[in-house]
């Protein structure tokens, strides 16, 4: 099966979005990532506690986004920080986690988390989606071109379905990333299923 990492979006979720996130982790993708950049920090820190006992009852990597104080009090070893927030965020804060990742939209921007420390990056956005309606993907080429650029791990975002997983892992990423996919599925088991067929 291809990795796959979730990134969430409530929003986009059709039913209760625990009981989602719930199927999802059983299915055991390579993490989740509790993206919900709309709401407070503590908001964010009440559903993060939800999310993490689920996420560690399934024993999925669980990956918080961008309140880095919420990351560190609730004891998360992995954080996804856009840039601006990972360029401010101290050494000190930086040694709390064992797996910190960025969302790089430029080889530039890609060279720049690596050297700010990121295990992993995330490229995007490769194909069109609804998420970024009315934008062009950056397409494969440039996918190959970020992966070759930088000696961390590379997963694509951005249309990303079992149809060109393939290609994606062709350009060298180590996998991709679904939103839309996964928070409006019907059938959380098949939708995982199809990654393992495409192979």
């Amino acid at each position: 099966m291809y990795n796959i990492i979730c990134v969430t979006n409530r929003q986009l979720c059709e039913g209760d979005f625990l009981h989602r996130i719930e199927r999802i982790a059983f299915n055991h993708p390579n993490g989740i990532i509790l993206r919900e950049k709309d709401l407070s920090e503590e908001a964010y820190k009440q559903l993060a506690k939800q999310v993490f006992q689920i996420c560690t009852k399934h024993q999925v990597p669980c990956i918080l986004h961008s309140f880095v104080d919420v990351a560190i009090e609730l004891g998360a070893q992995a954080i996804h920080l856009p840039l601006p927030i990972l360029r401010d965020v101290t050494e000190t804060k930086k040694t709390r986690f064992q797996v910190i990742g960025s969302s790089c939209h430029s080889i530039k921007e890609a060279l720049e988390a690596q050297r700010l420390g990121c295990s992993y990056i995330i490229a995007g956005h490769i194909f069109s989606t609804d998420c970024k309606k009315g934008l062009e993907g950056r397409g494969l080429h440039f996918l190959e071109h970020v992966c070759a650029s930088v000696s961390i791990p590379v997963y694509a975002i951005g249309g990303i379905d079992q149809d060109n997983i393939g290609a994606v892992h062709e350009a060298g990423a180590k996998g991709g990333c679904v939103m839309s996919g996964l928070m409006k599925c019907c059938d959380v088991a098949t939708y995982f299923a199809r990654y393992e067929k495409s192979e």
